[in-house]
């Protein structure tokens, strides 16, 4: 694997620190203030203000999902030849480039965005500078409705393109043929290029004996073409217990 920039960054070089503790020593100055200071990260601060104030906390919570994020860490490739950048002699930031994909499914309230938001978090500290996404299946149609000024085939263009994407609440809502299509887009791109991709459902992905005849399942909601794919590109996680949001006796 790639050199990693985990561990924070001295801001001050080894040969750097010698020379200034070299200088202050003749002059009669103490060196010892001379101190490693770890360099902020710029892109787990900008990470963090984009995730909704409720999943700031989040943390990827199951072991699976834990398990993505090694993969898709591991699976980060750097920018820059040789994995030194040609001016600075270090590093860059790993690049999400490809990677596995989830579904998480479970009822309403067992914590799927909070492992999902847990997940792009725990990505940015591994180290990875991330170029993510995260949009509800229902305000994504909403967004590429025709309407004057925009340019919906722009927008679907750059969410299928997103190395990361989190498409949450898949199937919650009404479904048409315009919306199955669009939704076999983004995934049939996503699956086709090994995108790391987030989904959440409340819906059992297929009809079994413990699904009631009146629930409706993922399959139906999307038809039988994307659930192929997602099939293809994600590793089912069941997440299961009460609606964490209602106050626990």
């Amino acid at each position: 694997m790639n050199a990693r920039t985990d561990a924070p960054q001295p801001a001050v070089s080894g040969r750097l620190r010698v020379r200034l503790e070299r200088l202050l020593a003749e002059r009669g100055i103490d060196p010892s203030p001379v101190a490693e200071v770890p360099e902020p990260s710029p892109a787990v601060a900008a990470a963090q203000a984009r995730i909704p104030a409720a999943y700031r906390d989040a943390l990827p919570g199951h072991p699976v999902v834990e398990a993505w994020v090694r993969a898709v860490a591991d699976a980060a490739t750097s920018p820059n030849e040789r994995a030194l950048h040609p001016h600075f002699g270090r590093p860059g930031r790993l690049q999400v480039a490809q990677g596995p994909s989830l579904l998480l499914w479970g009822g309403t309230g067992t914590g799927k965005t909070h492992a999902a938001f847990g997940a792009i978090r725990a990505l940015t500290a591994a180290g990875c500078a991330v170029r993510w996404e995260a949009v509800t299946a229902a305000d994504l149609y909403a967004a590429l409705r025709p309407r004057p000024g925009t340019d919906p085939e722009f927008l679907l263009r750059r969410i299928t393109c997103v190395p990361v994407l989190l498409l949450d609440d898949l199937g919650a809502a009404r479904s048409t043929a315009w919306t199955e299509e669009v939704t076999f887009r983004l995934v049939n791109w996503r699956s086709q290029h090994r995108m790391p991709t987030l989904v959440t459902t409340n819906l059992p992905p297929v009809r079994s004996q413990d699904v009631p005849a009146s629930q409706p399942v993922l399959r139906d909601q999307v038809g039988d073409r994307v659930l192929s794919r997602l099939s293809g590109m994600c590793t089912a996680v069941h997440l299961t217990g009460p609606d964490r949001r209602f106050p626990q006796p």
